[in-house]
């Protein structure tokens, strides 16, 4: 019993030294993993019982940013569009999809600042501003380059396709190829 009231007093220690911005960010990673989980799931599952673990998984990583959680939540939210579209047949929309990818990777961004900044920093409020400004860059030139690729693949059906494809993917391996070779060098 002693343990418990020791882990409440530091707790509450902890939740008295809170600041502003270390609070509004953790509120912005709970508030964007909600929205992806509701963009991404069935809408009649979370009207149901699975609502409360697949909320909690959504704002997990705003509790403890170092961890995994927002892989796991950003893991949950892609299974809830899979279980969407492949298992309740819902048609595969654009907007969906971008609002889905823009949701995750601000809550993921928004958990690798918390991750780094303590729940009592004073933090100026530009620091956060140039943040999430180049996340919004990083989001707009995502979807613009998305809308345009499927804008080209009506042009490029067939074998430019497949080899634009094929070159793609060799890009990315060897993309990663490279960073695993400057990460063994570290």
């Amino acid at each position: 019993m002693d343990a418990i009231l020791v882990r409440l007093e530091r707790a509450r220690r902890a939740l008295s030294r809170f600041t502003m911005i270390p609070f509004l960010i953790r509120l912005g990673i709970a508030v964007a993993g909600i929205l992806a989980m509701s963009v991404s799931w069935p809408p009649s599952l979370l009207a149901s019982q699975f609502f409360l673990p697949i909320a909690i998984v959504a704002v997990y990583p705003a509790f403890v940013p170092r961890g995994r959680g927002a892989t796991v939540a950003a893991l949950v939210a892609v299974a809830g569009w899979l279980v969407d579209t492949a298992g309740f047949d819902a048609r595969v929309a654009l907007w969906r999809v971008l609002a889905i990818a823009t949701l995750l990777y601000l809550g993921h961004s928004l958990t690798a600042l918390a991750a780094v900044l303590p729940y009592d920093a004073v933090v100026n409020v530009d620091v956060v501003g140039n943040w999430l400004a180049r996340a919004f860059a990083v989001v707009i030139v995502s979807a613009v380059l998305t809308v345009g690729a499927l804008g080209l693949t009506a042009d490029l059906a067939g074998g430019a396709f497949l080899i634009a494809t094929l070159v793609g993917l060799a890009g990315a391996v060897g993309a990663t190829m490279l960073i695993a070779r400057l990460l063994r060098r570290t």
